[in-house]
């Protein structure tokens, strides 16, 4: 099944919509255009504007880098301090799971 007719949550599919308004409202706030914010994320005007509607079949580091240029907090972070701070918070919990539940692998390891 493709992505684009995979079905989503209605949770999901709101929290997309918030986030796509959330990402043109913060575009109209700085000033920029629309092809400025797609250039700076480096996406083409059509994958801008499916961000915008909410689209599911958009890669989720579109919608956050688009997120990051316009200084949309991510998971109640302002910052990336904030952010690693949770990361590192994230990691600690996962590393006191029995070793037979994370069976050596860390979900969170860059070279996973």
């Amino acid at each position: 099944m493709s992505l684009a007719n995979r079905p989503i949550s209605p949770l999901a599919r709101q929290a997309l919509r918030l986030l796509g308004g959330l990402i043109e409202e913060g575009r109209i706030r700085k000033g920029w255009s629309r092809e400025m914010l797609a250039e700076r994320i480096g996406v083409g005007a059509i994958t801008l504007r499916r961000v915008i509607r909410g689209e599911p079949g958009v890669a989720i580091g579109t919608y956050f880098e688009a997120a990051a240029l316009l200084d949309i907090p991510l998971f109640g972070q302002d910052s990336a301090r904030t952010l690693d701070q949770e990361l590192a918070r994230q990691r600690e919990l996962l590393a006191l799971l029995p070793a037979r539940i994370r069976r050596g692998e860390d979900p969170l390891d860059d070279d996973f």
